[in-house]
């Protein structure tokens, strides 16, 4: 049975069966693992499943579950009297349902049907005899307004449909999609008597223009992953009187066909996102909260991992790139490279017998201001601590897995942070190519992580997301976002392709890359090419065009010719970079210089870069 919130526990959480893949075994599994208190059963589900109600019910109590609603109950409501006397007997025959699975609460969507009934006291008359039935038996019903509901498409027009009807058996189920995507306004909620707000569904989604019905049944997500202000929506609903559950019920195609198990995680880590953000605006609210996230003051080092082909082959890029290998750490074969305040490792330790020679950014290394908090808040936030084993004389490192395997560290650099585990090797950096620092690192992302992964660096190391974009590349539309600090110390550009590859697929599948900052782009292209870098060749047709499109002084035009740089420019300021080949398959470096208040990532240059990669994968004997 549906119930409220425990005393100082916070309100509970659960999840509707339609959020989650695979069959009702493999869902419930899934959400009892991840945490959640209750589930709301999907009709189609217990359709589609061997158990009757009543051991559903046992299951779920076995689980620890509650199953605090059973849903959707359509097209209830009707002009023709003889189909709504169909309709009641089905509702009857639900009623039966939910007795045995032990809930008392049944969700029933404003009718999409051609034969919905408009004017509002019929339609509250239909509302009142159903759920006149329904208390005879004990039950509820939270009446929902679907954005594409025939007549009833707001949850102005369902509350006042419930507010005529005046059944004690009859409420409100308020679903955040519903209400947002129609630009409500969920302040409004204040004139609803708490005893009448039965229900309450989360949902967040990316703001898209389209059709409503596709936009809610492809493209929701969970919250803190989409545009939706979740933390106003909640808040309004609570300050109503509402007690019952926090529950998800976001219908995604990517959910519906990734392990159900990271899903709920991820679904889970959401609600305490969006309980915290809450409590972050309204203190009084009485929301849990975890321990906050540390300021991540910049970049120790950025982990590559490599074999015993690649391996030899970075250290002569990093050379090039005017990096000192200056130390070895002292039980694994680990070299430290440095230059300016940037720092590389290079794990060697990695076997990959089916694909030597490769090497991927295997580690980002975090300066936090408080490295044992932010081990906390990661665990707090559905991230738990990686078992690591430590050398005597070695630091205590915390690191975590971001969704696509990249492990986060949280680190402090100093005389005894993570640096005393490496050895000297007598070599000292020097300025070598005019890096300075890390501005960012480039992460390809899995098809099915996207969204996962932006959430994952806002709730668990407290990065804020930007803007999704989406870009034409040679092979597909590829999605991109940034997820930086406040002061832009850490900044990370997140992308993945939009739709999964088949067969044909670029020379460069799942690009990672190293951007280093410098103070003087063109100085350092001159290093780096007396150096013997392998920088990457650009078409002068890019230079043609930048002549063309900005008006740009003639010798940054000509060092951009020259020295194959790519340069991007808004409002705020410009950006000057160069980049490397790739390094083992998918790694590759670039060289960076920001001007003025330029804060993005040289996006718009990407397909020039990727149809250049792809070029030199194909000249490359195989």
């Amino acid at each position: 049975m549906s119930g409220s919130a425990e005393p100082g526990r916070g309100l509970r959480r659960a999840i509707a069966t339609v959020c989650l893949s695979g069959t009702l075994e493999d869902k419930l599994a899934a959400a009892a693992s991840a945490g959640f208190d209750g589930v709301e059963v999907f009709e189609p589900d217990l359709v589609a499943s061997p158990w009757a109600p009543s051991e559903l019910a046992a299951r779920c109590a076995d689980l620890g579950l509650s199953i605090d609603l059973y849903q959707p109950f359509r097209d209830l409501d009707s002009t023709d009297p003889d189909r709504f006397a169909r309709n009641l007997r089905r509702a009857e025959r639900k009623f039966d349902v939910m007795a045995g699975l032990g809930v008392d609460t049944v969700l029933v969507c404003s009718s999409v049907a051609e034969d919905a009934v408009d004017d509002p006291d019929h339609l509250a008359g239909q509302l009142a005899a159903t759920a006149a039935r329904a208390g005879e038996r004990g039950l509820r019903i939270a009446y929902e307004a679907l954005a594409w509901g025939t007549h009833v498409s707001t949850w102005e027009r369902s509350w006042d449909a419930v507010r005529r009807a005046d059944s004690p058996a009859l409420g409100l189920c308020l679903d955040s999609f519903h209400v947002l995507s129609r630009g409500g306004d969920p302040a409004g909620f204040a004139q609803v008597p708490a005893e009448k707000l039965f229900f309450l569904q989360l949902a967040d989604a990316p703001r898209l223009r389209m059709d409503v019905l596709q936009w809610s049944r492809h493209h929701r997500l969970f919250p803190g992953q989409g545009a939706f202000d979740l933390p106003a929506f909640l808040g309004a609903v609570l300050a109503a009187g509402y007690t019952g559950p926090l529950s998800l019920e976001v219908f995604n195609d990517v959910y519906r066909q990734s392990d159900p198990v990271r899903t709920a995680i991820d679904a889970m880590r959401s609600l305490r996102w969006l309980e915290e953000a809450l409590a972050l605006r309204s203190p009084g609210a009485g929301l849990p909260t975890p321990p906050s996230a540390p300021e991540l003051t910049g970049w120790s080092f950025t982990e590559l991992a490599v074999d015993g082909v690649s391996g030899p082959r970075a250290a002569d890029v990093l050379t090039t790139l005017g990096f000192t290998h200056t130390g070895q750490h002292r039980s694994k074969p680990v070299q430290l490279w440095e230059q300016g305040a940037a720092r590389v490792l290079l794990n060697g330790s990695v076997v990959r017998p089916a694909a030597a020679g490769v090497a991927a950014v295997a580690a980002l290394g975090l300066e936090s201001a408080e490295p044992g908090r932010s081990a906390e808040r990661a665990e707090a936030m559905c991230a738990p601590v990686l078992p690591r084993t430590r050398g005597a004389a070695e630091a205590e490192l915390s690191a975590v897995a971001a969704p696509d395997g990249t492990e986060v560290f949280f680190t402090r650099t100093g005389p005894d942070g993570w640096p005393a585990d490496f050895l000297a090797t007598g070599e000292q950096a020097g300025p070598g190519a005019g890096i300075t620092g890390l501005d960012h690192v480039g992460l390809s992302q899995p098809f099915d992580a996207f969204d996962e992964a932006g959430l994952f660096y806002r709730a668990v190391l407290g990065l804020e997301p930007q803007e999704v974009t989406e870009l034409a590349a040679p092979f597909g539309l590829v999605r991109t976002r940034a997820v930086t600090g406040p002061h832009r110390a850490v900044r990370l550009a997140l992308s993945a392709a939009t739709l999964r590859r088949g067969g044909w697929a670029p020379g460069v599948p799942e690009p990672q890359y190293v951007a280093f900052a410098t103070d003087d782009v063109v100085a350092a292209a001159r290093a780096l090419r007396a150096a013997g870098a392998a920088l990457l060749p650009v078409p002068a047709n890019y230079a043609d065009d930048l002549e063309a499109r900005l008006d740009l002084p003639a010798d940054l035009l000509a060092a951009v010719r020259e020295h194959g740089l790519l340069y991007e420019e808004d409002a705020a300021g410009g950006y000057l970079h160069l980049v490397t080949e790739v390094l083992g398959g998918r790694v590759f470096f670039e060289v960076v210089q920001r001007i003025g208040g330029y804060d993005g990532y040289g996006t718009a240059d990407a397909p020039v870069r990727m149809a250049a990669h792809r070029r030199l994968r194909q000249a490359a004997p195989r």
